[in-house]
């Protein structure tokens, strides 16, 4: 039915390489909020679960001459949005996602914040965006701590296992086809 499941896409070297300097945690627990909404609000549940999964995957670390992470540093000069597109994108498509998901998907993260924009996304964005981003905030802390809650890549799987099963289900349940905009 799908082309490419979440676990699929989290055993790929380059997913566990960038979502473990952003949080398998925070992906992983995105990934759930944005099925969750998505199923609220009548929005695509496959690309929304993949894209909040890989909403942070163009984050890198901002440390200080201290080796303390640099929040403020962080917040005014960050881009992981248009990096995390990029990555997501061009990892989707080799893995074999559709190439409309995978454009979705990717400019959903791409639009998951406003953080590096010198406007704002309120009342810009698509159904499917904002999905992205209530995910991401929803599990949001401050100063980033989020970033820093810890999971098993074990248990991160079985997770994502279980989330690909509530996909697969709500998609056969409600005759939807996984290759249709949001």
């Amino acid at each position: 039915m799908r082309d490419v499941t979440l676990v699929d896409i989290f055993k790929h070297h380059i997913t566990r390489k960038y979502l473990r300097r952003s949080g398998v945690h925070h992906a992983v627990t995105a990934a759930f909020y944005a099925f969750e909404l998505a199923v609220e609000r009548g929005v695509q549940v496959d690309y929304a679960a993949k894209a909040a999964l890989l909403h942070d995957i163009g984050h890198y670390e901002w440390y200080n001459n201290e080796g303390e992470w640099d929040y403020d540093d962080y917040r005014q000069n960050d881009i992981h949005a248009i990096k995390g597109a990029e990555r997501a994108h061009k990892l989707l498509i080799r893995l074999g996602e559709n190439r409309v998901a995978a454009k979705h998907i990717s400019v959903s993260i791409l639009l998951h914040t406003d953080s590096y924009l010198p406007f704002s996304l309120d009342g810009k964005q698509t159904a499917l965006q904002e999905v992205v981003t209530l995910a991401d905030n929803k599990d949001e802390q401050p100063k980033g701590l989020h970033h820093y809650k810890q999971m098993e890549i074990s248990e991160a799987i079985r997770q994502l296992h279980q989330l690909d099963q509530k996909i697969d289900a709500y998609l056969i349940n409600h005759n939807t086809d996984s290759e249709l905009p949001s």
